[in-house]
């Protein structure tokens, strides 16, 4: 057996710190988080994005742009793409979807958050 024989490759794999497992353990009493304070406590810490007072970065950024509530969102087709139909078929938004010219509305905007 040679070294890059071993499997799973060394050090590829941490253990996890058991935490308040006696003194000689380094993480024994206080379990790593130090004497008293706010991250000491049960519960403790501060919520996402909190500066410590300072007026944090998201309401420090201006609002930007005007949402329209009421949009209309179109999907734009090709009139080569209704070629693809027989002469005198009557073509509707289902049709459109069922043949995959025009996308659904979920699929087209699943990730309309990351705009």
């Amino acid at each position: 057996m040679k070294l890059h024989e071993l499997s799973p490759a060394p050090g590829s794999r941490k253990e996890r710190k058991r935490v308040g497992r006696g003194t000689s353990s380094g993480t024994g009493k206080t379990s790593g988080r130090g004497h008293k304070g706010q991250n000491a406590r049960s519960g403790g810490g501060v919520r996402p994005g909190f500066e410590g007072g300072q007026n944090p970065l998201y309401r420090r950024l201006p609002k930007r742009g005007f949402v329209n509530p009421t949009r209309k969102e179109y999907a734009v087709v090709n009139i080569e793409e209704l070629n693809s139909f027989a002469a005198g078929t009557e073509v509707t938004p289902e049709v459109l979807v069922e043949s995959g010219i025009v996308k659904k509305y979920e699929e087209r905007h699943q990730n309309s958050w990351q705009r």
